[in-house]
């Protein structure tokens, strides 16, 4: 099965085709590149250029993976949306993961860790997760500062993401998520044919846009 691969979660603006065997994945390719504020201008272009590297059509894809944050608003739902469409066009399933998660299985080392991105606002996002990987905390949102008073009753020994350096732990990547990545978490779901759950984002707080108050009563004098 060829799978495309998607995330707008962190600056990196990731998109990719990875070639799903019975027991492997293969990365066919990769496009990554980083602008925080042209996930909207660039996403479509990476996934034109991975298919393009991949020797393969739009047509031929038979599943879309997609990071569902936490993320930025504005972002995150470039990617989801983008990810929703091309289902819907090609007719195929299309599978929402965490972003973190994805961060994670590409990490994996036997080591308990921290997954790091830059949520903004002198925030971040974090989860951790035990030796084999699996998530035991989080996603949350919240200042460095108290992520690291944390750290000691997380037992995690390493860190990993965009923003791992804020914890002060020995550093395993500071990449986003990879399409391999990506695809390992949903594996499972797409080897035995399960249908995905509806796409969900984790904004983990409110946009910054709201929508405007009633209108001021003006009083006649």
């Amino acid at each position: 099965m060829l799978v495309l691969a998607i995330d707008t979660a962190t600056p990196a603006i990731t998109a990719g085709v990875v070639e799903l065997t019975a027991d492997a994945a293969l990365t066919r390719a990769v496009r990554v590149t980083e602008d925080a504020r042209q996930h909207a201008e660039l996403l479509m272009p990476g996934v034109l250029a991975a298919c393009e590297e991949a020797g393969v059509k739009l047509a031929e894809l038979g599943a879309v993976v997609t990071g569902v944050g936490p993320g930025p608003f504005t972002g995150l739902r470039v990617g989801m949306v983008t990810a929703a469409a091309l289902g819907d066009a090609l007719g195929v399933p299309v599978h929402g993961v965490g972003t973190l998660d994805a961060i994670a299985a590409d990490t994996a080392g036997g080591e308990p860790l921290v997954v790091v991105t830059d949520a903004r606002r002198r925030e971040v996002y974090w989860a951790a997760y035990d030796a084999a990987g699996t998530r035991v905390d989080g996603p949350h949102v919240e200042a460095p500062a108290r992520l690291v008073e944390k750290l000691p009753g997380l037992g995690v020994s390493v860190a990993a993401g965009p923003s791992a350096t804020a914890t002060g732990l020995p550093v395993r990547s500071t990449a986003g998520p990879s399409p391999a990545g990506l695809v390992a978490v949903a594996a499972a779901a797409l080897r035995a044919g399960t249908a995905p759950a509806p796409l969900e984002p984790l904004y983990l707080r409110r946009p910054d846009a709201v929508p405007p108050g009633r209108a001021k009563t003006v009083s006649a004098l």
